[in-house]
């Protein structure tokens, strides 16, 4: 979204072409006159699924430039503590004695990034980094600041510093700045600062370019669902059959975890993820549909056209084009299945809102909203408004169907750890899903549900789910069997490793000899012991001799300390740090952000203890950890169960973004 955006504004001034990471030509980076580059981070600190070529071809670039004999040898794996180590400015401090990277002169990037002089492959390139993230993570925006460093050492010179877009707070209005600036400087840079689409640029930016004249409907022919969805989200979507849904607590219990099994025959292997397209909940689409101008049917099959403009040599030519990624298809099918409608609005849908609202006091606070970042991220954050509140917030407001329909993100997919092996339930996908309902306004507002979660607890056997898979090669169990693999993963971080688990006992039950196996431990955590997930399989995978040891800690358990799975894993350090170091195991964290954060800084604590290692020592350590795919994360950002922190790291980010001129 905002690298069309980006390339809509530069298109009044530039030949600007917009492209993703994975389709982009690097042999073209070193003839770019101006490059600019908008990225996601994706779990703790690694790039997005896009981008993981770039990566690697940047890091490629970087080592051609440092060989003196050709004869470097790199590979996505070798080249993630180089990620790690050049996105954190904490490690400035630390002499890394490392063979593949330059941390010394990294840091004249991060701390003097406007005033150094290099040469190197990209000396003609200028450039730009807007990175994208959530504070909530410890590795904030590391990919984007690894892209950004690379660049510049490569002897890219920046036209703006790196900029960051925060989702806890001001994303929407951090890439407003700094899309302003970098265009400014761009022109500037170019010499094209009087040139008349400047003007028509800055109003770009600031106004969105969609109308009533430049959208509509037409009648059309439902699309196929599957095929929609593929075309939608680029994916290779598969429908898979309800084959039976368990809630892990009881039918009885107040919460729910839902254990779903489901029919396909998609490949997979233990660790990887599936993408599953939920449906919006239907009082949601039925309230927001009886508040639309419209002369539709809402079950008629329709098509959104969009009115392009195309600059020739015998003028400007108009013609209405399908909406690139909407498919023909109902307007209560849109709304169901392809748009979202609970995130809460943008500034930019608010001031359209404003625009056609009748009452004026409506008006007068949607425009406070669309033009305060203050009041909007307040109000934001508060009421965490989805689609239907906002019109009820707002009466007056009467979207015509078009329009409002042209400016919504789609619906994205939900992403669930696979918690099956192939072995054993052939033709089967298994996953774990914490049904999530909560109130806003710290517990004194509406009920909101989970989407994607609400959305399969409801569903009902034989029922089609839409998904693909996503691979996690770094998230597998070792080819070597011998290895020792210990598991972290409290609440529904479990889900992976039920598949590993299962994978295993199919391993054993295949082995002739099973005295070379590597021990298996599993750390497991919860709140009370009525909440321990997979109780029964545990016990049985002790019994059967596929997991050595299992730890339970307790964090709300009446009458009992509490205690964090970081908190067993200390009392067990040297039995750890003898696995991990003297017997080169795998450790594997899945859950949110903070837990691994903590399990990260005591597996650290540990090594570094038990090792006798100095601070630089145990960084390398660990760095290197990563470069040997023997430690692997899974990590999902801020859930229900962390609101504080989710409190404190707003907070945190509405600090930077007020500091921020």
């Amino acid at each position: 979204m905002y690298a069309k955006k980006l390339g809509e504004i530069f298109g009044h001034a530039f030949n600007a072409q917009v492209y993703c990471m994975a389709d982009y030509d690097m042999s073209s980076i070193e003839h770019e006159a101006l490059l600019l580059v908008v990225t996601s981070t994706f779990g703790n600190g690694d790039p997005p699924e896009n981008g993981e070529m770039f990566a690697q071809n940047l890091y490629a670039m970087k080592m051609d430039e440092e060989s003196t004999d050709g004869s470097n040898k790199f590979t996505m794996a070798s080249s993630k503590s180089f990620i790690k180590a050049n996105s954190q400015t904490e490690l400035a401090g630390l002499q890394v004695d490392r063979k593949l990277d330059r941390l010394d002169s990294l840091r004249g990037s991060v701390s003097d990034i406007m005033s150094e002089d290099t040469f190197g492959p990209l000396s003609n390139v200028r450039f730009a980094v807007f990175a994208l993230g959530s504070s909530a993570y410890p590795n904030f925006c590391a990919f984007g600041k690894y892209v950004d460093n690379l660049l510049g050492e490569l002897g890219g010179e920046r036209l703006l510093k790196l900029s960051h877009g925060d989702e806890l707070c001001g994303q929407e209005q951090a890439f407003r700045k700094w899309a302003s600036d970098v265009f400014s400087l761009a022109c500037e840079t170019f010499c094209l600062d009087d040139d008349e689409t400047f003007l028509e640029a800055t109003q770009a930016l600031r106004a969105p370019t969609l109308s009533s004249a430049t959208v509509r409907f037409v009648e059309s022919k439902e699309a196929d669902l599957a095929k929609a969805l593929s075309k939608c989200h680029n994916k290779k979507v598969s429908g898979c059959t309800l084959v039976r849904k368990i809630n892990l607590h009881g039918n009885d219990a107040s919460r729910a975890t839902m254990l779903l099994q489901l029919g396909c025959e998609l490949p997979y292997q233990p660790g990887d993820h599936v993408g599953v397209f939920p449906c919006n909940r239907r009082e949601l689409v039925d309230g927001i549909l009886a508040r639309l101008q419209s002369s539709f049917d809402n079950d008629q099959p329709i098509e959104l056209q969009m009115l392009k403009e195309t600059h020739t040599s015998n003028g400007v030519l108009k013609n209405w084009e399908p909406h690139e990624r909407l498919p023909p298809c109902s307007l209560r099918t849109l709304f169901t299945r392809f748009l979202d409608i609970t995130t809460p609005p943008t500034p930019d849908l608010l001031q359209h809102f404003a625009s056609i609202a009748s009452d004026p006091e409506d008006k007068r606070r949607l425009n406070l909203l669309a033009t305060e970042p203050a009041a909007y991220e307040d109000w934001r954050h508060w009421r965490f408004p989805h689609l239907l509140e906002v019109l009820e917030e707002f009466p007056s407001v009467r979207p015509s169907p078009a329009l409002l329909v042209a400016q919504l993100t789609p619906l994205q997919p939900r992403f669930y750890s696979i918690s099956s092996s192939p072995s054993v339930f052939q033709k089967q996908i298994h996953i774990t899903v914490a049904v999530v309902v909560y109130r806003t306004q710290d517990g004194d507002g509406p009920l909101h549900y989970g989407v994607c979660s609400n959305f399969l607890r409801d569903a009902e056997e034989n029922d089609q789910i839409y998904l693909f898979v996503r691979s996690a090669p770094n998230f597998y169990l070792p080819t070597d069997v011998k290895r020792p693999v210990i598991m972290v993963g409290p609440g529904t971080g479990i889900a992976p490793f039920r598949g590993f688990w299962q994978h295993r006992m199919a391993q054993l039950q295949a082995a002739q000899d099973t005295d070379g196996f590597g021990k298996m431990w599993l750390f497991f955590g919860c709140r009370q012991r009525a909440l321990d997930l997979y109780h029964d399989e545990k016990a049985a995978m002790l019994e059967e001799k596929v997991l050595d040891k299992v730890f339970l800690a307790l964090s709300r358990e009446p009458d009992i300390p509490k205690t964090y799975v970081q908190d067993l894993i200390r009392k067990e350090a040297a039995s750890v740090y003898k696995k991990l170091v003297e017997e080169d195991g795998h450790f594997y964290v899945c859950g949110d952000c903070t837990m691994a954060e903590h399990v990260y800084q005591m597996l650290k604590l540990i090594i570094q203890e038990h090792g006798s290692m100095t601070d630089a020592d145990v960084e390398s350590y660990m760095l290197k950890m990563r470069d040997e795919n023997r430690y692997h994360e899974d990590i999902f950002g801020i859930t229900l169960r962390t609101a504080e922190v989710h409190n404190r790291s707003r907070e945190t980010a509405r600090i930077r973004m007020a500091s921020q001129p």
